[in-house]
């Protein structure tokens, strides 16, 4: 057990000149005082060294009773150092050079027993000459010009060394010091932790107002209760939470924004008092919380004790985080899922486009290859476009199987927005929708759908969602003019939106005109974001006014009564009917309604009817000229039958 008793303290006492480390020596076996003096012999002319008389000459020359001599010596170019037996029997195991302004350590004989040696507040630029000091236990070098960490290797009983305030740049050479208790290196040029994993009995570690930016490489040190790294500039710690021992750790003044950075502090079960005043994360809102809920072991946070109303409010507030982790979780997995969906749909909608594109080109070779009848399919086209034979991209397919994405269409709703990917989302419309929820809903889109396939399911659209008045169509294959016709039938429209991708019909320079000419009566409001104007409706009934009257005139009456509603059937016959009474009989009124009628039964006259009819129509056709084929095929048998029978 060695003679002296050491205590840290922190905090308060951060005004002396270790920066926070105040390190008090007690030796039961010396007198009671807090410093050893000493006085220079005031005849300096018996040292002829130029080193004595520039470094000690003037220092100390008012005080009696203490004797040291400092002689020079021919052999060295070192003073050596002498002390008077009364000096070494009243102060045996300590020896002051304080503010001598030495340059060098002088040579130091017969002082083998020295435990405490002290050269503070000098200009030396070189730890030397005291390797011979083998009992030493504490030195101090404070407030010199040391350049590198040296001259230590046979000092193994050294437990206190104080190297603060001089011009270090890396920390070195400790290997043979492993019970050292205390290393105090602050205010020097150190710019990286090492060095230092062998130091298991280190209890105080002191790098304040270096240039350290990050704290790592702090393993092994299994005894470490106090660290101090103020006034760095320290943007992210790790290994802390690998210090078992650490009580009190100090980050003041460095360059921490968030807790993130130092996240491996709330690991530590040991931590009871900890700063982080003047760091970027001290200025903000939610600080002390965040510090309190991660790290709930704490006493003290900047140098304030906490109390259990603190406590208590960072629990509460703990809990609430937790809530919203788990709740953000869910919607990143949900938005996560919708975009692996998504892209399904995407990938089911180009393999459909590429079979179709496929047997258009295969049907228009076999065209110019041969005069084949137009209704005879080879079966073999299709399976030679199989669903997708080759394997999903690995991370892709992972997130699939977690997240249970097998879904070929997807239905959202997001606030006043329904959103249907993929034609299988057109069956969500016979859903039994809430009044409210169906009510809310004013604008619909369309994603990854056949527009023939939208055009069948538009009454039902009409019916579940009242209030819609924005369409949107991306990926829908609306390819021609007339396919506009079929929106005719909804109950309003006053926005219109066609994504260029996947609608070709936008590349007609007139589309927009025709839409406005033929859903006039829906007074609609914008297409595709951009204002219509009245000259927009001018404009467009200018370019198509005509094509509806010449589609109504050359219509027939039961015909262009078949295509109007039932309201606008009777309306129509009414007309019909007036037509052969006198021109006063009929009254402003009914002329109104006979131009409004008029107007409407125009654009009546031009619908859309989807593919799915003319396929039906062809298949009909087909099977027509199959009997007839079939029929000619069974007489031509039977002529050549007749023929080679003798």
């Amino acid at each position: 057990m060695i003679p002296g008793k050491y205590r840290s303290v922190s905090g308060r006492a951060a005004n002396n000149v270790n920066c926070g480390l105040h390190l008090v020596i007690q030796t039961s076996s010396l007198p009671e005082k807090n410093k050893v003096e000493f006085k220079l012999n005031k005849d300096t002319s018996s040292f002829p060294g130029r080193l004595l008389q520039h470094d000690l000459e003037r220092n100390y020359s008012s005080r009696q009773g203490d004797h040291i001599n400092l002689v020079s010596s021919s052999l060295s170019s070192f003073p050596i150092l002498q002390r008077s037996s009364e000096e070494k029997i009243l102060y045996s195991d300590r020896l002051s050079l304080e503010r001598q302004k030495l340059t060098v350590c002088p040579i130091i004989n017969g002082e083998d027993h020295l435990r405490l040696l002290n050269f503070q507040h000098n200009f030396i630029t070189r730890i030397q000459n005291i390797s011979n000091l083998q009992k030493l236990i504490s030195l101090d070098l404070y407030d010199n010009q040391i350049e590198e960490i040296s001259g230590l290797s046979t000092l193994r009983c050294l437990r206190v060394l104080l190297l603060g305030k001089n011009r270090i740049k890396k920390i070195s050479n400790l290997e043979n010091l492993k019970s050292l208790d205390v290393l105090d290196l602050h205010g020097n040029q150190i710019t990286k932790i090492e060095n230092i994993n062998h130091l298991c009995e280190l209890r105080v570690l002191n790098l304040a107002r270096n240039f350290l930016s990050h704290v790592d490489n702090l393993n092994g040190l299994d005894s470490l209760t106090e660290l101090n790294l103020r006034h760095n500039q320290i943007t992210f710690v790790r290994d802390v939470d690998n210090l078992p021992c650490l009580q009190h750790l100090f980050l003041s003044f460095n360059n921490i924004s968030s807790f993130d950075s130092v996240s491996c502090l709330a690991d530590s079960s040991s931590l009871s008092d900890i700063t982080f005043d003047g760091n970027p994360i001290a200025q903000e809102s939610w600080y002390k919380h965040t510090v309190l809920q991660n790290m709930m072991q704490l006493r003290q946070l900047d140098m304030k004790r906490i109390t259990e109303e603190e406590r208590r409010m960072a629990s509460v507030l703990a809990k609430k985080e937790e809530e919203k982790k788990r709740e953000s979780h869910k919607q990143s997995l949900l938005k996560e899922k919708k975009r692996l969906t998504i892209n399904n749909v995407a990938r089911q909608w180009d393999l459909q486009q590429q079979r179709v594109a496929n047997i258009a080109t295969n049907e228009d070779r076999k065209d110019s290859d041969s005069a084949q009848d137009p209704c005879q399919i080879d079966g073999s086209t299709l399976s030679a476009f199989p669903e997708e034979t080759g394997p999903l991209d690995s991370g892709l397919n992972n997130a699939l199987q977690g997240l249970s994405v097998i879904d070929t269409y997807l239905v959202e709703v997001d606030g006043d927005t329904l959103s249907l990917y993929g034609s299988g989302a057109l069956e969500s419309l016979d859903r039994n929708w809430s009044v409210q929820t169906a009510g809310m809903i004013t604008t619909v889109s369309f994603t990854f759908i056949e527009f023939d396939e939208i055009v069948h399911v538009l009454p039902k659209l009409k019916i579940k969602f009242p209030n819609s008045l924005h369409l949107k169509f991306k990926e829908t294959n609306l390819v021609m003019l007339q396919q506009f016709n079929a929106l005719a039938q909804l109950r309003r429209v006053d926005q219109l939106t066609i994504d260029p991708q996947g609608n070709p019909v936008v590349n007609f320079t007139l589309w927009k005109y025709y839409v406005l000419f033929r859903l006039s009566h829906f007074s609609m409001q914008k297409i595709n974001g951009t204002e219509v104007t009245q000259n927009d409706m001018i404009m467009a009934e200018r370019l198509f006014g005509i094509l509806a009257h010449v589609a109504s005139s050359e219509l027939p009456q039961y015909r262009l009564i078949s295509i109007l509603g039932d309201a606008r059937k009777k309306q129509f016959r009414y007309l019909l009917e007036s037509k052969g009474k006198k021109p006063g009989i009929i009254n402003e009124e009914n002329n109104d309604s006979k131009r409004l009628v008029g107007e409407n039964t125009n654009r009546a006259t031009l619908n859309y009817t989807t593919r799915d009819f003319y396929n039906e129509k062809l298949e009909g056709y087909c099977e027509t000229k199959g009997d007839e084929y079939m029929k000619a095929f069974g007489n031509g048998k039977s002529i050549t039958q007749g023929a080679t029978t003798p």
